[in-house]
């Protein structure tokens, strides 16, 4: 029911994004989505381009007096970067000599990206290809982010790891075994990580990686990680097990792994699970103030493809940058010869924003499931089905198995 589609490149004059489906009168404001875009920005190890860009998205259509009128919603970042590239980056044919990329970079789109689509210059594999592209998804998935917050949805994350240190205490299993307190969620987790230079949860923490980042800096190398992003107040019912490509679970997945860099992803405990006995790896059933709830969340608020009404866990890796300024082995592609891959420039890790990128991603993978089985064409229509059901759910079931 809902869908957004992107188009522009990293040095182009503009990123642009149309969103369609959202009901009409939910409110939204510039405001709201460009303190998301500036979140994307933050943490230490950023490169360069983060003092050039100051992201800032201008709503072009399907928002009017601040509500959403229900019609295609188009955004615009400018790109303030395009000034120095004009030249490069022309859409006419250019009047002077540019200077064609031939060397790619190992683990970028710069070969593979040549060789699908018939270049001659890898620069047209760079621009689209490039994590540049994420600020307008944060853009259009702030929308998403909204909505959700009107059915007290919210969405936090943290970093986990980076360059391999870990912190001393797990946060991660306090979420599996639901020793958090009752009244956390994910916009409060936000407000402690969002305080860390590195999204991180402990000050001890922080002080090691970021003395990891800058020896990074200092071999002109750079740095992956793992972060954790959390759904709270998602009800249950989102998803199916009836086909393949409607289980909430695997359209998470799908969301996660589109983010540049990211190479793995896992639900709950994961391949912790695996390793485990069944008895050690689900979550007991209890009934609690006329509500279904588990002992526990090793599933990460999923099972058989539905959301359960616990949190969602999602746990995700994103390898170091491709970019490095002391590079590795490649081929220059004009020659055939062995060199060193080309310099470009880039961040040194960039975990902090995966996992801001992450959240919207995941807003929109729940609010696409979530206006699936609500409906509405109105948020005020949508809100009625939402407590219609909710409220009922637990009576409907009992009334169904009594006597059974």
């Amino acid at each position: 029911m809902i869908r957004f589609l992107t188009a522009g490149e990293s040095h182009g004059k503009s990123l642009t994004t149309i969103v369609e489906g959202f009901p009409s009168n939910l409110k939204i404001t510039a405001d709201y989505i460009n303190h998301q875009l500036k979140r994307r920005q933050a943490g230490y190890g950023r490169g360069l381009r983060m003092k050039i860009e100051s992201d800032s998205a201008e709503i072009l259509s399907g928002i009017r007096f601040g509500k959403t009128l229900g019609t295609p919603i188009s955004l615009l970042i400018k790109n303030n970067d395009w000034e120095n590239w004009q030249s490069k980056m022309s859409i006419e044919e250019a009047d002077e000599q540019i200077e064609k990329i031939t060397i790619p970079r190992p683990g970028h789109a710069d070969l593979v990206g040549v060789s699908k689509y018939n270049f001659d210059d890898i620069r047209n594999s760079i621009e689209r290809s490039s994590a540049r592209e994420t600020a307008i998804r944060v853009a259009a998935c702030s929308i998403a982010r909204k909505f959700l917050e009107e059915f007290g949805v919210h969405i936090g994350s943290f970093v986990e790891s980076i360059g391999g240190i870990y912190p001393k205490e797990n946060f991660l299993e306090k979420l599996y075994t639901n020793r958090l307190s009752s009244s956390f969620n994910g916009k409060k987790l936000n407000s402690i990580s969002d305080k860390s230079l590195v999204r991180v949860l402990d000050s001890d923490h922080e002080k090691k990686i970021i003395n990891k980042i800058k020896l990074a800096k200092k071999k002109g190398d750079t740095l992956g990680g793992t972060f954790v992003v959390i759904a709270t107040g998602v009800p249950v019912g989102l998803g199916s097990f009836v086909h393949y490509d409607r289980r909430l679970d695997a359209e998470i997945a799908h969301s996660i792994m589109s983010i540049n860099a990211v190479k793995g992803v896992e639900i709950g405990a994961g391949f912790y699970s695996a390793e485990n006995f069944g008895s050690a790896a689900h979550d007991e059933i209890t009934i609690s103030k006329n509500k279904f709830s588990r002992k526990t969340n090793r599933a990460g608020g999923i099972e058989g493809g539905i959301s359960t009404g616990l949190p969602i866990i999602v746990r995700a890796a994103m390898k170091p940058i491709a970019t490095l300024m002391s590079p590795i082995e490649s081929v220059d592609l004009s020659t055939m010869n062995k060199v060193h891959s080309r310099r470009e420039r880039s961040d040194f890790v960039a975990v902090p924003a995966c996992a801001v990128i992450a959240e919207s991603m995941l807003a929109w993978s729940i609010a696409k499931l979530f206006l699936e089985k609500f409906g509405g064409d109105s948020i005020e229509e949508t809100k009625e089905n939402f407590f219609n059901y909710t409220s009922k759910l637990f009576g409907r079931i009992r009334k169904n198995f009594k006597g059974s």
